[in-house]
């Protein structure tokens, strides 16, 4: 049995995930209050605490929508790595220049085609409140010799690690 990981751990671990899979699907609430959700990408930046940037246009829908219900998830996946992340928070539009100009990467000119000078350019901020991962990046032998050690001991096989963080 593994040792207990401590805070501080885990929350490496969790950006480890965030920064590796990238982009993520984004769900906030619609005006008619169901789930809405889009991809998105972090650009690979996630702040100490588990928070997450993401670039937008101030007048996009999501921006309207975190306007009326600021509770959003972020679900990260690689299944071809085995690993996911799972981050839910309170979104805020942020159109502070500095904060945008320290966040910018070229390839965002994608999007925004006049760099951080593009009209109606903004950033959303997750505040991370709970994160939860899962981590199945073991090799294959090891993954196979815990489902038959499962098999053997009659108990469900633990293919991989699962953390939850609370992070207000």
């Amino acid at each position: 049995m593994s040792e207990a990981k401590t805070q501080e751990e885990k929350l490496g671990r969790l950006r480890e995930i965030i920064k590796a899979v990238d982009i993520c699907m984004l769900t906030t609430v619609d005006e008619r209050g169901d789930l809405h959700s889009r991809p998105m990408s972090n650009n690979r930046d996630v702040e100490f605490d588990g928070d997450l940037w993401f670039f937008t246009y101030g007048s996009s829908h999501k921006v309207d929508e975190v306007g009326r219900v600021p509770k959003v998830n972020a679900s990260f996946a690689d299944t071809d790595g085995q690993l996911y992340a799972s981050v839910t928070g309170r979104a805020e539009v942020v159109r502070d220049r500095a904060k945008i100009e320290e966040l910018w990467k070229p390839q965002l000119r994608a999007w925004f085609p006049e760099g951080v000078d593009t009209p109606d350019i903004a950033l959303l901020k997750v505040s991370a409140e709970r994160a939860e991962y899962w981590d199945g990046s073991q090799s294959v032998v090891a993954h196979a010799v815990s489902l038959i050690s499962s098999l053997v001991a009659g108990r469900p096989a633990q293919p991989g690690e699962n953390e939850k963080l609370d992070l207000k």
